[in-house]
């Protein structure tokens, strides 16, 4: 038993070291699973929020991709909420339900591979408030990120983020999303 377990764990060292002494080369579309913890005054309404992504990128030097995204978010609100509002009065506190927001972020930016796999990026682009009154938003986020070659030019995407959402105040979350890229 203690030999099948060493041999392999020795096949998928070898094996590991094979896959990420890989490449990915070229165009790819990633398809992911995003997941957000909202901050700062974003975390006085709502809980989390869960959503999808896809995310092109195509080298344009060495090391360094363009990428575009477009997503969706689902901000789940949170229940029993203190609302500090001015009245004609003064300043009274009102308690309510606040209901799930959607945000569609649309990107571009840029990824620049560090080494092996490990990357640092960067976006801007606009963040469409799908919920009643809408409204759209400036989009920034960096993030950094480690990209697991698979066979045929795919490759599993894991990645943290920071995104910002600036308009009249600023709000954000730090973000998580876990993707499968496909070689075009």
């Amino acid at each position: 038993m203690k030999r099948l377990f060493l041999l392999t764990a020795i096949a998928g060292v070898f094996a590991f070291s094979n896959v990420s002494a890989q490449t990915v080369k070229g165009p790819t579309l990633g398809i992911g699973a995003d997941f957000a913890v909202p901050m700062g005054s974003l975390s006085d309404a709502y809980k989390f929020g869960v959503g999808g992504s896809l995310l092109f990128q195509t080298p344009i030097a060495k090391k360094l991709n363009f990428t575009a995204s477009a997503g969706y978010v689902n901000f789940i609100g949170k229940s029993g909420v203190n609302y500090l509002a001015l009245n004609n009065n003064g300043f009274y506190v009102d308690q309510t339900d606040v209901p799930n927001a959607g945000v569609i972020p649309v990107k571009v930016g840029a990824r620049y591979f560090i080494s092996n796999g490990f990357y640092a990026g960067g976006e801007v682009g606009a963040a469409f408030f799908t919920g009643e009154g809408g409204g759209t938003a400036f989009a920034y986020s960096p993030s950094i990120g480690f990209e697991l070659p698979m066979a045929n030019k795919n490759a599993i995407d894991l990645s943290a983020k920071y995104e910002g959402w600036s308009k009249n105040s600023s709000v954000g979350f730090f973000g998580l999303r876990v993707a499968y890229n496909f070689g075009l």
